[in-house]
């Protein structure tokens, strides 16, 4: 693939963005409507505290998302900005590297799983009377991580070599099996979250099988090599994915500070109530790195061919895109939030149905931003100022989200500056109050330095 016909490099601006990005968001959002489907499955026709039961693993799971998404972003980094600088041989054995350490790391953290299941239980702090749904679930689906990750990081590596289509098609048809085979081992065959655990493995081999084709391809420039050298070079590529294991590792220890908040002020029903909005949070955040992806493809390798102006202009025409995305799941919250509601849960839950209308309304800025702060971070991974994104990572994700909760908490609950006792909600106003401060001081950031983060 030379310069004249990459066009990443070449091609007009505003179709070139939309060509990566369309097959990146539906990807992506097929693969976000198989876990919506999966939640609306588990919550009508198992119950809430099914979903209180995968929402407690939720923490654990972010870990394995966070270091397979490491690894696919420092590696699609690399690889891309060695791809703008013509060096396929380089790219290839970062492919390679990359792809084994990934499905070594996953088997591991598998079978670590199982042997240290009551010790990580205990850190989740997931109650005694919920435990056998846990067991269910999660005794299938550990192993189908091993799958689900590893593909993820192989999904990474086929879109940056010019196979957008093929990524996105992968995705899809997991879906389409995981949603179909939903419907079969939950409401036919009543199989309980076992059903769903099993369909997820079976849609994840269809998956796996879709991706693999990558390696029939004529057009492919990557090439799969288990030869490999120089072994300590992963350190430095992980390096470059490192604030997007902070987002996501981040993400799993927010969920685990709001499950032992929540289950000390509402139970197992508040739980539930909060996997309702995460749903749509996850809806929200896919959506974003859909975007995210395509602007990490882009950029990178203008910024190995040194194409500054390119870079600035493809940046802020994300920038414009996740405003709008952000609008419109706005309104969605404001305006659907009785139908998002039904969606996910059954008539007998109508408490937890309650608890999450309040939490809605409470945590709706969110989502106005929280694009905006996952393009900002991406932006500066593309351009290999690691450090720099993971300090804004670190600052919107974890450190301000966990400190506001916190406190909040114990303003609320254990101080005397309220007379009556708020609402035991209440304190998740902290959440979108540390979205927009992490906004504010990237945005200052930015204007401080503008020169030389889009100039240099």
């Amino acid at each position: 693939m030379t310069v004249q016909n990459n066009r990443v490099l070449t091609g007009p601006i505003i179709s070139t963005f939309f060509y990566y990005v369309i097959p990146s968001l539906f990807g992506l959002l097929a693969l976000t409507t198989a876990n919506l489907v999966d939640g609306v499955f588990v919550g009508n026709y198992i119950g809430g505290q099914a979903l209180a039961a995968v929402s407690l693993l939720l923490p654990y799971i972010t870990l394995l998302v966070a270091i397979s998404l490491m690894l696919a972003i420092g590696g699609v980094v690399s690889a891309g900005k060695y791809l703008g600088e013509g060096k396929k041989q380089s790219a290839s054995a970062v492919f390679s590297k990359i792809l084994m350490v990934a499905v070594s790391v996953n088997v591991f953290l598998a079978m670590f799983s199982y042997v240290a299941q009551p010790i990580l239980y205990l850190i989740l702090n997931v109650p005694v009377h919920i435990r056998p749904l846990v067991n269910e679930y999660f005794d299938v689906i550990r192993w189908v991580f091993i799958l689900q990750f590893s593909s993820m990081v192989l999904y990474y590596f086929v879109r940056i070599d010019g196979h957008p289509i093929l990524g996105t098609w992968a995705l899809i048809a997991g879906a389409i099996i995981n949603i179909l085979l939903d419907g079969l081992f939950i409401y036919y065959l009543q199989m309980g979250l076992a059903g769903a655990a099993y369909a997820t493995a079976i849609a994840q081999v269809v998956q796996c099988l879709v991706l693999l084709t990558f390696f029939s391809s004529r057009r492919r420039t990557l090439q799969f090599s288990f030869k490999q050298s120089e072994w300590i070079s992963v350190v430095r590529i992980a390096y470059n994915g490192l604030s997007e294991f902070v987002n996501e590792i981040s993400i799993g220890i927010v969920f685990l500070v709001l499950n032992w908040l929540l289950i000390a002020r509402l139970g197992t029903d508040g739980v539930a109530a909060f996997s309702v909005v995460n749903y749509v949070t996850f809806l929200s955040v896919m959506v974003y790195y859909g975007v995210a992806d395509a602007l990490h493809l882009l950029v990178s390798q203008n910024f190995g061919a040194k194409n500054n102006a390119r870079m600035k202009r493809f940046f802020y025409t994300a920038l414009c895109c996740v405003t709008m995305i952000g609008g419109i799941l706005v309104l969605m919250l404001i305006f659907a939030q009785s139908l998002l509601i039904a969606a996910f849960l059954n008539d007998e839950d109508t408490q937890i149905a309650e608890l999450v209308g309040h939490i809605m309304m409470l945590v709706w800025p969110i989502f106005l931003v929280n694009g905006v702060n996952i393009l900002i971070c991406s932006y500066f991974t593309a351009t290999h100022k690691a450090m720099l994104s993971a300090c804004i990572s670190a600052c919107r994700s974890i450190i301000m989200p966990v400190v506001m909760l916190l406190i909040l908490y114990v303003v609320l609950y254990y101080s005397p500056l309220f007379d009556a006792s708020p609402s035991n909600f209440l304190f998740l106003i902290a959440l979108p109050a540390a979205e927009w401060l992490a906004l504010f001081l990237s945005l200052a950031y930015i204007y401080l330095y503008r020169q030389k983060i889009f100039m240099e």
